[in-house]
């Protein structure tokens, strides 16, 4: 029997025990309305991310006038 049975009548609580599921039926609904708009602001975002490429992959493609292999003229 550990010291604090002894002192106390019981073994001492590490935080990480489980609890009874039935007490809890509130946090658990948040937690999954949590995730349910988790997972539509990671959709959201992932179109914006591919809209903002496609747009900036276009205005790349305008800048690069020069190819491998090109022969360019510098003036001094």
């Amino acid at each position: 029997m550990s010291p604090f049975k002894v002192n106390y009548g019981q073994d001492p609580r590490m935080g990480f025990e489980g609890r009874k599921k039935e007490k809890y039926k509130g946090a658990e609904r948040f937690v999954e309305k949590i995730k349910e708009i988790q997972e539509k602001v990671k959709a959201a975002l992932g179109k914006a991310q591919e809209e903002i490429k496609k747009y900036a992959d276009r205005k790349r493609e305008e800048a690069n006038k020069y190819r491998v292999g090109d022969f360019i003229v510098i003036e001094h």
